[in-house]
């Protein structure tokens, strides 16, 4: 069930954005994405981080509003990039910090400490980069800083062309192989009331295999896809917005718990079925992200 004390946020289509990529840094603020991540990371070379760096204090100057939600990915804090990319980050003020290959409860902790000695706002939140091993095996106690971390922690991306590198699987068939691990992850996500991101497709000219990874991806129950490139955006919110169907069930599970006889039930019998307050949660959260897709059409 979701944290209702948490905003429904809409993460459907989650842009990468090579920070030290000046032409795509432009043409990232009139994009269609619910989310863009601006990456200090694996997109930049380490000759090139001061630089992206500076590009990146630049554009949120000249942009200090965006219409969709920004987050920056910056280097582990173990690195040697990684303190003044938070330095950067705390200057563009963002959205969220993406952390990568968080590996135990310990990597969110002290970004969330480091946040806090900084004097960074509360509602900062932390995305975390679920791309190692370890970081499977780890995954629950991650998931369960939620509210340790001062309820910064929102997020989970997976990463699996690092897990494929690390694990050594076909990575032809690697949705097949890391099929337990994804659901691993969204089961921990869903435990600790936190949005989970599907991983990237890697060859975005082939149409038809990432359509069809979108929909398995929505199936599984993502909450949204991570892209590499802006020919992605439209497929993607597309598979990711509810049908009709799903939409009048789910307005007919409010208006059914809004009658005054059902105002102080648990469960009802709706059309024949049993529908219990946690689909009332759930319906209610449908409608927040439809509701809020439909007034970014008009943006």
């Amino acid at each position: 069930m979701r944290n209702t004390s948490r905003p429904v946020k809409l993460r459907r289509s989650v842009l990468y954005v090579p920070a030290d990529n000046e032409r795509a840094l432009a043409k990232s603020h009139n994009l269609d994405a619910d989310c863009l991540i601006y990456d200090l990371e694996d997109a930049v070379a380490p000759e090139a981080k001061a630089q992206a760096r500076e590009n990146l204090r630049k554009h949120f100057a000249d942009h200090p509003h965006a219409r969709a939600e920004r987050a920056i990915r910056i280097n582990a804090l173990s690195t040697e990039f990684g303190t003044e990319d938070l330095m950067c980050a705390r200057a563009c003020q963002p959205d969220a910090i993406v952390l990568p290959k968080v590996n135990m409860s310990r990597d969110i902790l002290e970004l969330s400490d480091a946040l806090d000695e900084m004097d960074t706002p509360e509602d900062l939140q932390i995305f975390a980069m679920i791309e190692t091993a370890k970081g499977i095996l780890n995954i629950g106690d991650i998931a369960d800083v939620s509210d340790a971390s001062g309820g910064r922690l929102s997020c989970f991306i997976v990463g699996l062309n690092d897990l494929i590198t690390e694990t050594q699987i076909n990575a032809e068939h690697a949705r097949q192989h890391a099929h337990s691990w994804l659901m691993q992850i969204l089961l921990a996500a869903r435990a600790g009331t936190i949005d989970v991101i599907d991983s990237v497709y890697n060859d975005y000219r082939d149409t038809d295999g990432f359509n069809s990874e979108c929909f398995s991806a929505v199936e599984m129950g993502f909450d949204g896809k991570s892209l590499i490139h802006p020919s992605q955006i439209q497929a993607t919110n597309l598979a990711f917005m509810p049908n009709e169907s799903e939409l009048i069930e789910a307005d007919a599970i409010v208006s059914a718990f809004r009658l005054p006889e059902n105002q102080t039930k648990g469960v009802i019998s709706l059309n024949g079925k049993m529908v219990e307050r946690l689909h009332l949660v759930q319906a209610e959260a449908l409608l927040a992200k439809a509701a809020i897709a439909r007034a970014s059409l008009g943006h």
